[in-house]
């Protein structure tokens, strides 16, 4: 499992009907976690990227009604994998 977070920006507050359509997006398989943060305007969902994309979570949010914004915003992987070995130097 990637455990991937995706931040939305959006200008309209969600009325109860989209806040009760988010919360139904709780339940697609892949989804972990929504946090909705009133004060900054911001959606946060943490989503299981080998079940979905950004594209489908995307589009899960503009289905439950939320009016975002383009700028959108992935993190990387929340559980990382190890960092590569560091290059050998150069031999002469």
């Amino acid at each position: 499992m990637t455990t991937v977070e995706i931040l939305y920006h959006y200008s309209t507050p969600p009325t109860e009907q989209v806040a009760v359509a988010l919360a139904h997006a709780r339940d697609v398989y892949g989804i972990r976690q929504l946090r909705l943060d009133r004060a900054a305007r911001t959606l946060r969902i943490e989503y299981d990227a080998t079940r979905l994309n950004a594209a489908a979570v995307t589009k899960l949010v503009r289905e439950a009604g939320l009016d975002i914004a383009l700028d959108i915003t992935e993190s990387e992987p929340l559980l990382a994998a190890p960092a590569p070995a560091a290059a050998l130097p150069p031999t002469s």
